[in-house]
């Protein structure tokens, strides 16, 4: 068996899912809402389904899509991509991280990793035959040190895999920070790997930066975004890929090996999404950043200390300061258990040196749903 998979544990989001099914608890775990998805691109889906075309589309992208996503990103960014040299489109942000990963990497090869981390990355990094170098970030910032990176590249660093929002930690980084990072990958002549699927989940006037907009980083630079986080449709599994023709021609020959193609009637209503007006994006970013206010006083007002949460579906609380006695891990299973509401332990996102006193909660749900979490919580800061 491959050792590299056959030893993984059960994912923390799949076990604390099926706790949260055992206990007939609110999962306020897994990152997806209860919204289901914009109507008029769920119809543009389904009409593509009954009166488009529902063969093999091009394995790499729809043009309409392809077309879309430039669009988009210039329009958004001013980032200029050529839609046929520079655009993919993958089944899913996971599948182009992983098409991305294998293209850079070779055995032996040193990939910068950022923990808390989401729990692909490392293995998808171990198949290649990757290193991992792992740089510890901490609350309640997660910023990016000069002393850290001095720390972690090295003469072997052949990529850097770097998330932006950051989940679990919600944080969405400055320019200052990604300078910094560009001038270590340009030092050390590393591809930067960006998983900016939630580029459009930033909240309070911020704007998503994109690594591969900072000076210097546009030849070496590989964007991964996703429409299933962006229109709250995360079962689609559509996502994108943008880099410079070198870059993109191989992780193009692995995407062909892994699912060659994503449907077409998804790909045609994602490009139908990507061309809505600004206000639609502004009005869910104001919409999610209204849920996660409702959580965030809900869980204050009980005493718990939430931390800024500044994109993403989720916010933070440490527990630190509660001087509970109890691990996150033990936290998520007690809360779960006695109050019936799932939660994620984020040192299930650290490999070493955890961080053990944070819990992510998702906020991309229903008032009632919220409220109902709160309810059962109202004691779980005492009840030991």
């Amino acid at each position: 068996m491959n050792k590299v998979f056959a030893g993984l544990p059960v994912t923390i989001f799949e076990t604390m899912s099926q706790l949260a099914r055992d206990n007939d608890a609110i999962n306020l775990g897994q990152g997806f809402p209860d919204d289901p998805g914009p109507e008029d691109i769920r119809r543009a889906a389904a009409e593509a389904v009954l009166d488009g075309y529902n063969q093999y589309p091009s394995m790499m992208g729809i043009p309409q899509l392809r077309q879309a996503i430039a669009t988009h990103y210039r329009h958004w960014h001013g980032l200029a991509l050529d839609p046929v040299s520079e655009v993919m489109v993958t089944s899913g942000g996971t599948e182009a991280l992983t098409s991305a990963i294998l293209a850079v990497v070779e055995p032996g090869d040193e990939v910068i990793v950022f923990q808390p981390v989401y729990d692909s990355y490392l293995p998808i990094i171990r198949q290649a035959g990757g290193v991992p170098r792992l740089v510890r970030l901490e609350p309640p910032h997660w910023r990016l040190t000069e002393d850290a990176l001095r720390a972690a590249f090295t003469r072997k660093t052949k990529a850097v895999v770097f998330n932006n929002p950051l989940n679990p930690a919600a944080v969405v980084y400055p320019r200052e920070d990604l300078e910094l990072l560009a001038r270590f990958c340009q030092e050390f002549d590393a591809v930067a790997i960006c998983d900016e699927v939630w580029e459009h989940v930033v909240f309070d006037g911020r704007d998503h930066i994109p690594l591969i907009t900072i000076p210097g980083m546009r030849e070496r630079t590989i964007k991964i975004g996703s429409a299933g986080k962006i229109f709250s449709l995360t079962g689609w599994k559509v996502g994108f890929v943008c880099a410079a023709p070198p870059l993109l021609k191989v992780t193009a020959k692995v995407h062909q090996f892994l699912t060659f193609t994503t449907p077409p009637n998804l790909q045609a209503a994602v490009a139908h999404g990507l061309a809505k007006p600004d206000d639609f994006f502004l009005a869910m970013r104001s919409d999610l950043a209204r849920r996660r206010d409702r959580l965030t006083r809900g869980l204050e007002d009980i005493g718990f200390p939430v931390l800024p949460s500044q994109g993403t579906y989720f916010l933070t609380v440490d527990l630190a300061p509660l001087g509970l006695n109890e691990t996150d891990e033990a936290f998520c299973k007690r809360i779960v258990a006695d109050h019936k509401v799932a939660a994620i332990p984020v040192s299930a996102f650290y490999e070493r040196d955890a961080v053990t006193s944070v819990v992510r909660f998702c906020f991309a749900k229903t008032d009632a749903t919220l409220d109902s979490a709160l309810e059962r919580l109202s004691d779980a800061v005492h009840a030991l």
